[in-house]
This record gives structure tokens, C-alpha cells and sequence, in this order.
């Protein structure tokens, strides 16, 4: 935990949307999106997730700096169209039962500057209705991500379920979760399992997996 990410996660907690997005956008003027997603961002969450796992704040502060997170990350990924470049597509989305969104959502940011289609499906999607979309639409990637331990086996039963789809997209799992589980590699066979957003990024530009002890984990 950086000073920088510690002062950004303290004032998601106080509610204090203006100066958070002020820290953000002056982190920006010397730092890329990647970095402040990683370096930042993604650490500033994990803390209020940490927090509030030990009872020290309440579900309604977590549900407070969530939505100042969400703010500044959607304000943060305004920009100009990206051209299409590498005519691939993602399908992005959380599992049934979870409602943490914001890696998701600086996922998808991730992809579309490499110019991927993306089709950001949000949090909390059955998986009927994530397998009825993914046959649709084909994606060459799906990657979805779970915050809270306890959600790992519902993880692992949508992503063994992709990756038996007939047209086999590449699943990517990733997460506060999957970062700290550690799975086998007969656990995660299939999978990508990605730590960090820098992992991820390389991934996108080569297609090679991270050097890790199982597979891919994002925020």
C-alpha cells in the first residue's frame, strides 16, 4: 500500500468525490492510466475491501467509496473513440452472486485502448444468460473476475463452462480473489489466471501467459 493509493482510498471512504478526482487527474499529467490503475486505484479498492472484511467499516461506507471509485474510473476513461485494431472481441463480466464491478470496468478500459471490441456485461450475470450471449456474439476472450474467496467455486464452474463452448474462446480469470488463491495447475487448466493489470497488458500485446506458479489476477 503506496501513500498515494492509502490517500485516494481514504477519501473514496469520506465520500469527498471532488478531491479524489482532483488526486486522480494529477496523478495523470505524469503517469499513464495503466499506472494509476495499478499502482493506485486497484490497491485503494483492495484496502477498503480489507476494511471492510474486518469489520472496521460498514457495507455502507464499501458501497460509498465504490461509487466514488466508479465515478472517477468512468470519468478517467472518457476519451476519443480508439480505431479497432486488432478486430478481436471480449466478453467482460461478473459471475451470479457477485457485485464487485470496478475491475471490470478497468478491464474493459484496458482492452478497448488496444483497440478490442468489448462487450462490458457488468456484475452479477446468471450463467445461462452469460452462455446464451457468448454463444451470440463469439467473443475471443471472456474474462470475468470474483472479489471474495467464497466465490471462487462459482468462478470455476462458469469458466470450465466457456471453456467447453464450441467455438473455445480463451477464458481469463482475475480478481482480489484469485489473487490470493493458490490454485493447482489441474485447478486452473484452461485458464489464464492474471495478478495485475501489467501482467494483463502483456498479455494483450504478445498472447503469452505470466510467468506465475498457476496461470492470470486483476483488481
Amino acid at each position: 500500500m503506496n501513500k498515494k493509493s492509502q490517500e485516494l482510498s481514504d477519501l473514496f471512504l469520506a465520500g469527498d468525490e471532488k478531491q479524489a478526482l482532483d488526486l486522480v487527474q494529477t496523478y495523470l499529467e505524469n503517469h499513464t492510466k495503466n499506472e494509476l490503475y495499478q499502482l493506485v486505484l486497484t490497491p485503494a479498492m483492495y484496502r477498503i475491501g480489507e476494511l471492510w472484511e474486518k469489520n472496521i467499516i460498514t457495507v455502507a461506507d464499501e458501497h460509498l467509496a465504490t461509487a466514488i471509485c466508479d465515478f472517477v474510473v468512468s470519468v478517467t476513461d472518457v476519451r476519443r473513440p480508439v480505431k479497432n485494431i486488432s478486430e478481436k472481441k471480449v466478453m467482460v463480466l461478473g459471475p451470479e452472486g457477485e457485485d464487485h464491478y470496478i475491475g471490470l470496468k478497468m478491464v474493459a478500459s484496458l482492452f478497448k485502448e488496444n483497440g478490442w471490441e468489448v462487450q462490458y456485461l457488468g456484475p452479477n450475470l446468471p450463467l445461462d444468460a452469460a452462455i446464451d450471449s457468448a454463444n451470440r456474439w463469439k467473443p475471443d476472450v471472456i474474462a470475468l473476475s470474483a472479489a471474495l474467496a467464497y466465490r471462487l467455486p462459482v468462478l470455476k464452474k462458469y469458466a470450465q463452462s466457456f471453456i467447453e463452448l464450441d467455438f473455445k474462446p480463451s477464458v481469463i480469470l482475475g480478481g482480489r480473489a484469485v489473487a490470493m488463491a493458490n490454485w493447482s495447475a489441474s485447478e486452473s487448466e484452461g485458464m489464464i489466471i492474471v495478478k495485475e493489470l501489467d501482467q494483463l497488458k502483456e498479455w494483450i500485446h504478445t498472447g503469452k501467459e505470466p510467468d506465475n506458479d498457476f496461470s492470470i489476477s486483476f483488481g
